[in-house]
C-alpha cells in the first residue's frame, strides 16, 4: 500500500519533482528562437511548452489560493490576454547568470510580477 501511495504521488506531482532550472530552459528557448518557423519541428518545443504550461498552472493555483485566503497575490493578470514568448525570453535573459540556477517557475513568476503588478 505504501508503495502504491508513492507511485500515485510521483505521478500526481511530476512537474514539481522534475522542475527545469532556468539554466536549462533559457538556452533551449534561445535556440528555438533562432530556428524561427523550423522550431516547430524541434522536440524541445514540446518540452518547453509543457514546462511553461506546468509552471503557469502552479503559479495560477498559488495566485488564486492567496486571493482566496485574503492575501495579496504576487501578480494580477488581466482576465484575457496572451503571453508573448519573445517578451518572456527577453526578461529571462536579464536574470544574471549567477542566478539562473533557480527553477523556471520562479523565473516565470518574476516575469509575471513585473508585467502584471497588482494595484495598491
Amino acid at each position: 500500500m505504501r508503495k502504491l501511495a508513492g507511485i500515485v504521488l510521483f505521478v500526481a506531482v511530476p512537474s514539481a519533482l522534475n522542475a527545469m532550472p532556468l539554466s536549462e530552459f533559457l538556452p533551449k528557448a534561445e535556440a528555438l528562437q533562432k530556428k524561427g518557423a523550423m522550431a516547430l519541428f524541434s522536440s524541445d518545443m514540446g518540452l518547453l511548452k509543457n514546462e511553461l504550461k506546468a509552471a503557469g498552472a502552479q503559479l495560477r493555483d498559488e495566485r488564486l489560493a492567496a486571493a482566496k485566503a485574503g492575501r495579496k497575490p504576487a501578480y494580477c493578470p488581466p482576465p484575457k490576454g496572451g503571453l508573448n514568448p519573445n517578451e518572456l525570453v527577453t526578461h529571462l535573459q536579464t536574470i544574471p547568470p549567477a542566478q539562473r540556477g533557480m527553477s523556471f517557475k520562479d523565473a516565470y513568476k518574476s516575469f509575471l510580477v513585473k508585467k502584471y503588478p497588482c494595484p495598491v
